[in-house]
């Protein structure tokens, strides 16, 4: 584990970072007291997908007649059902 001071963390951010990437734990220090952690994520943390943001199938009903679901709505809009 690497323990910096704020202010050193502040001028090597990118440097912390690397390290961290690299799977070692960062301590942030201020004013001699511990306030932060920066912790590699885990691989099945980064892997995860939050569901609003997974892709989805849209529904395919298939009606006996072989019309859409848009085109019955037109109909009905049009007066033709």
């Amino acid at each position: 584990m690497q323990t910096i001071a704020l202010s050193q963390f502040r001028a090597n951010t990118s440097a912390m970072i690397d390290l961290v990437e690299r799977g070692e734990t960062v301590r942030i220090l201020r004013h001699g007291k511990p306030v932060a952690e920066l912790v590699p994520v885990k691989a099945a943390d980064a892997a995860r997908v939050p569901s609003w943001k997974r892709p989805i199938e849209p529904l395919h009903i298939v009606r006996p007649d072989g019309k859409t679901g848009a085109q019955r709505i037109v109909e009905e809009r049009e007066g033709n059902w």
